[in-house]
């Protein structure tokens, strides 16, 4: 039997005897577990956002003459220079404390093209640029390549049920990703024609095992016989699934596993991709991202203390709006860093100015630094690796500059 067939039957069982989960367009949560008390969150803000908007430069004279309609009600002042998108607001409070904080004019070293897919994939692989990832027989995402670092590397058996496939965990290291909030129920029968099917099957007999073990767990309690149950139950999940915040429900599950024996989540928010009237559409993205944030603080409890939060995006988007208020593909950008291990309450970067010779390609925000190098210096500052490690394997070719210190 070809492992496509496998594959397929795999996929075909989980349908047949899942309730929620039966679904596969859920984006899902990617998990590992390594040998440290401290915690990486990386979330991907997929579509590109707008740092100009989201971390304003107000004390930039420039920047009113390219966003003249800018709403200044209800924004965050966080410094004489920077002031935070009304979205965000919720935040405050996190800023106050110390445990949130900005990179600005950052981007990874993609440049020009400004394709989704293209800068999408160097965000997550890490590598230099697109031909060093692509030419790679083996490619690997960067997350992966941290935890080839990592002395006793442990995590349970792979198994995924979602659309999305993260690069940045990408590699030989063993690691988990699983769709939050959804029940693996399997009947008697699919969990027959699981054992059957790979029973002599070397690659996808501990994956078929762990469905079963979860499945079982899940259906403790429960009658198998009574059909009027499960109908009810399945009904309850699916409307349970609609109903819930996506990036709420990540956060809350990425917080469960991280309080246990994980120490690496990464997930992603989409909706950033603002090309038509970006006053409003930036809303709900922002909305979605500060629950996360939330929503980690509230349910880590203390493990809070111990954990580094990134938010990365593929690349900024343009100075001046276009015709529909929106912004269209840029370079540079910014990120947001959050948690108890992060020294928050200021604005890191250096800020390259908005006039128009200050612009890149006369257009977008210069560039200044790299956002691979803000990542490995809050890797740096949680697991304790060194920086040949950061440059030669984590991030192949990174050049990292002087330590930025925003890391406890």
């Amino acid at each position: 039997m070809s492992d496509f067939t496998r594959r397929q039957m795999l996929r075909n069982a989980m349908i047949m005897g899942c309730s929620a989960a039966a679904s596969p367009l859920i984006t899902p949560v990617t998990f590992a577990s390594v040998p440290s008390d401290n915690r990486l969150v990386v979330i991907i803000l997929r579509g590109a956002m707008d740092g100009l908007d989201v971390v304003r430069p107000i004390g930039d004279r420039n920047y009113a003459t390219y966003r003249d309609n800018i709403d200044t009600t209800g924004q965050t002042h966080l410094s004489g220079m920077f002031a935070l998108h009304p979205g965000l607001a919720n935040l405050a409070p996190l800023w106050d404390a110390n445990e949130l904080g900005f990179v600005h004019a950052v981007s990874t070293p993609y440049r020009d093209k400004r394709s989704h897919f293209d800068g999408q994939d160097l965000l997550e692989a890490g590598y230099a640029n697109l031909h060093q990832y692509q030419s790679t027989s083996d490619p690997s995402g960067w997350l992966n390549r941290l935890l080839t670092l990592m002395p006793n590397v442990h995590s349970e058996t792979a198994f995924a049920i979602g659309q999305e496939h993260l690069i940045m965990m990408q590699g030989d290291e063993k690691h988990s990703s699983w769709s939050p909030g959804r029940s693996l129920l399997m009947s008697q029968q699919g969990i027959g024609l699981l054992e059957r099917v790979y029973e002599t099957d070397p690659l996808f007999h501990a994956s078929a095992q762990v469905a079963i073990d979860l499945s079982a767990e899940g259906m403790q309690g429960i009658d198998m016989d009574d059909d009027g149950m499960m109908q009810q139950m399945m009904r309850q999940n699916l409307k349970s699934a609609r109903l819930s915040t996506r990036s709420k429900e990540l956060a809350k599950f990425a917080a469960d596993q991280l309080k246990q024996d994980t120490r690496i989540a990464a997930f992603s928010i989409g909706g950033w991709d603002t090309h038509n009237n970006q006053k409003n559409t930036i809303n709900k993205p922002l909305a979605e991202l500060s629950r996360a944030i939330l929503t980690l603080k509230a349910e880590l409890g203390d493990v809070w203390e111990k954990t580094g939060v990134v938010c990365m995006t593929e690349f900024g988007r343009t100075v001046r709006q276009n015709g529909s208020m929106g912004t269209d593909h840029g370079t540079g950008g910014a990120m947001v860093l959050a948690g108890g291990a992060i020294k928050g309450g200021d604005v890191y970067g250096d800020w390259p100015g908005l006039r128009d010779s200050d612009l890149y390609k006369e257009r977008d925000l210069l560039p200044t630094q790299d956002v691979r190098a803000i990542a490995a210096y809050v890797m740096r500052g949680l697991f304790g690796l060194s920086k040949t490690d950061l440059s030669g394997t984590v991030f192949p070719g990174l050049q990292l500059p002087k330590d930025p210190k925003i890391m406890l």
